[in-house]
């Protein structure tokens, strides 16, 4: 995984809901941890725009629900700034699902999807319609 190009504000913790943008089956999700934070002890892991999370998925499909999943976090409402100057925020937090690879389980993303997400995650941008 490489390191996207902007220091991006973590603005989602554990046990923030989210919704799942693809079409998995799932509708919303709980964010359980985070993949690679180091953080202090008594600290909620935090995430942000890019980052890989493990979720629980609250509502959706009968086969999908209650399931322990990967997803990566492609929107969120937390206003993070860009290496030019450009601060970026969207109307709601959501995720893809992946499998442990980082390849999307879905085939196709509604909505639009943060450029940093493309970066990092190519194949979440090759399903994503839009990228902003």
């Amino acid at each position: 995984m490489r390191a996207i190009s902007s220091a991006v504000t973590k603005g989602l913790t554990q046990k923030s809901r989210c919704f799942c943008t693809d079409n998995s089956g799932a509708k919303i999700v709980e964010i359980i941890s985070v993949f690679g934070h180091k953080g202090n002890k008594r600290m909620l892991p935090k995430a942000g725009i890019a980052d890989m999370v493990n979720v629980v998925v609250k509502k959706g499909k009968p086969e999908i629900r209650k399931k322990v999943e990967r997803a990566v976090i492609v929107r969120v409402r937390k206003e993070y700034r860009r290496p030019n100057g450009l601060r970026v925020k969207f109307e709601d937090n959501a995720v893809v699902l992946v499998d442990e690879k980082g390849l999307p389980k879905a085939s196709e993303i509604k909505g639009v999807i943060a450029k940093e997400v493309g970066e990092r995650w190519p194949k979440i941008a090759g399903i994503a319609s839009a990228i902003i």
